[in-house]
């Protein structure tokens, strides 16, 4: 312990130590540091997968709300919006840790580091798809009708129309909405750790294992956390300004 230190009062001989036991000894802050990079890798995944996801489920629920009753009887779309309401019905009606918890040791059972990131990706890619979608769908019929028919005199079918004109502007619309879902998101990264996936909450719960204290890695832990979602929260405040003064 340096000398410095030694004179000071007690706890904070105890607060240095258990700094230096959990960062500095071995740098055991290499820990975090490979943490971080299996909670990125989870975190884009899930993001791709979710964003992709919940638009397909909210352009088929759209689709089917936006059909004339005649169209409604195709056995094909109904088919699909039904598949799209249980899907939405399940991933919202159960827990998140339950989801990873039977997708990890009941459906997918990986062996591997890179099949458990695998399993974390599509777990919460699937879950977040389901908020996605309803997300996606609010900001899809906040589109005036006339949108849709100004496309289509255009000479543009549903597709196209729904491509070039009505998604463009749902996406504005619904932004703020999809940012707090990518916060979300990567806050849920944290509960991988319950299939063993060494995201960096897994490794902050093993500097606890080996050091005994549990004080500095949470709180390290929690920083990380509230960084990232500081710096993520500044970005997308930048990219809606810049989206505001791109309309005028």
């Amino acid at each position: 312990m340096p000398q410095w230190i030694q004179g000071s009062p007690k706890w904070l001989q105890d607060l240095f130590y258990q700094v230096y036991q959990t960062l500095i000894y071995n740098d055991r802050w290499m820990l975090f540091v490979k943490g971080l990079q299996i909670t990125f890798i989870v975190t884009l995944g899930a993001l791709v997968l979710g964003v992709l996801l919940g638009f397909i489920v909210a352009l088929i629920r759209t689709a089917h709300d936006d059909l004339s009753a005649a169209k409604k009887s195709n056995p094909l779309l109904n088919f699909f919006n039904a598949i799209c309401k249980i899907y939405l019905t399940i991933i919202r009606g159960t827990p998140m840790m339950v989801q990873l918890l039977i997708m990890g040791f009941v459906i997918m059972t990986p062996k591997t580091d890179t099949g458990m990131i695998i399993c974390g990706i599509v777990t919460l890619g699937i879950n977040s798809g389901a908020y996605v979608a309803e997300i996606a769908r609010s900001g899809l019929i906040s589109i005036p009708s006339g949108q849709m028919e100004a496309g289509r005199s255009l000479g543009f079918n549903y597709v196209q129309t729904m491509w070039y004109v009505v998604i463009p502007q749902a996406f504005r619309n619904i932004l703020p909405a999809l940012g707090n879902e990518m916060i979300t998101l990567l806050k849920d990264t944290s509960l991988v750790s319950v299939i063993a996936l060494r995201d960096v909450t897994k490794q902050a719960q093993n500097l606890v294992n080996k050091t005994y204290q549990a004080f500095v890695p949470y709180i390290t832990l929690a920083l990380i956390y509230l960084t990232l979602v500081l710096i993520l929260t500044w970005l997308l405040g930048r990219l809606e300004r810049r989206l505001r003064r791109s309309d005028h």
